[in-house]
């Protein structure tokens, strides 16, 4: 279950792209140990949003809040010393390298296993099976390469990696994109496993079902501004899906009309 106490707080966040206003006043929360899912068609400020969360663009106009401070998001390095982590889509793993050494990869424990072998590979085998077994993923073997993986186990071998950061808010863009049911659930499995490990999730998703799947609440952005937010008790994927296709002042004369 959530807290009440905010992890991350957008105000009023505002950007534009020469003349095009990407996001347009837009306000935003995340409470520590909850799942937030984010959902939009394209061009509705998703990537937007999810950029100047990590650091990798600034906002025109806003104010951004951690754990109740302001606070300057100036790069994606300053957004993860603060625990702020983000698996995209591509997910940024190395195919010739172990799921061990992916797991570890960019760690200092790593750099000094490949070129002065200061780590055993024992030991590191052990750390990433101990990752992933605080993660329950059973299906995935330490010493396969990554390119002879699945979609789905490519997938939790990211979100073992973000894990291995301690994150205290970890942004996930997609991740069941183009996987089959089965490998949508195991992720999904996964997600909620980062949740009982007390870390905050930004689940972005075009995929309405898994969000009501994990998420604890439901932001819908149209053209920039935030149309929708949501408990999932209280929202059905008909309403997102007519949320995300037309302005909120539409949406509510439909249903008082109807």
């Amino acid at each position: 279950m959530r807290s009440s106490q905010e992890l991350l707080k957008l105000k009023g966040i505002t950007k534009f792209f020469g003349p095009v206003k990407a996001l347009d006043n837009v306000d935003f929360v995340v409470y520590t140990n909850e799942c937030v899912g984010l959902v939009g068609d394209n061009g509705a400020g998703k990537s937007t949003l999810v950029k100047i969360i990590s650091g990798a663009v600034q906002p025109d106009a806003g104010e951004v809040f951690w754990c109740g401070e302001k606070i300057l998001l100036t790069s994606p390095n300053k957004a993860r010393a603060l625990g702020i982590e983000t698996v995209y889509q591509d997910l940024a793993l190395c195919d010739s390298l172990t799921v061990a050494q992916n797991l570890f990869l960019g760690r200092e424990c790593v750099s000094r296993f490949l070129f002065l072998p200061l780590l055993k590979r024992q030991l590191l085998k052990e750390r990433a099976s101990a990752v992933l077994s605080d993660l329950k993923i059973t299906q995935v073997d330490v010493n396969k390469k990554v390119r002879d993986l699945s979609g789905g186990q490519r997938q939790a071998v990211a979100l073992g990696r973000a894990f291995v950061t301690s994150p205290k808010l970890l942004i996930l863009d997609e991740p069941t994109a183009a996987l089959a049911v089965g490998q949508t659930m195991r992720v999904l499995e996964v997600i909620r496993e980062l949740k009982n490990h007390g870390v905050s999730i930004i689940l972005i998703s075009h995929r309405l079902q898994d969000i009501l799947e994990v998420c604890d609440r439901v932001y819908v952005l149209y053209e920039g501004r935030v149309v929708g937010e949501h408990i999932r008790d209280e929202v059905t994927i008909e309403l997102l899906a007519k949320l995300i296709a037309r302005p909120k002042e539409k949406v509510d004369h439909e249903i008082v009309r109807d």
